[in-house]
């Protein structure tokens, strides 16, 4: 399960997205993209359901 946690960036408010408390590069983002997202969120759904296909195994 991911850990979400909000931060600061030069003042101004970050959402930060870890895979794990180890996790070296989380995935975070401001105010405006959050908004982005939120926006497109079912685009978003449909890319990964799109693209989320199982690996063929050799």
């Amino acid at each position: 399960m991911a850990i979400v946690e909000e931060s600061e960036y030069k003042g101004n408010p970050m959402l930060v997205l870890k895979n794990s408390e180890e996790d070296r590069y989380p995935f975070q983002f401001g105010l405006k993209k959050a908004k982005l997202v939120i926006e497109h969120i079912e685009d978003i759904k449909k890319f990964v359901q799109k693209f989320d296909q199982p690996k063929k195994e050799d």
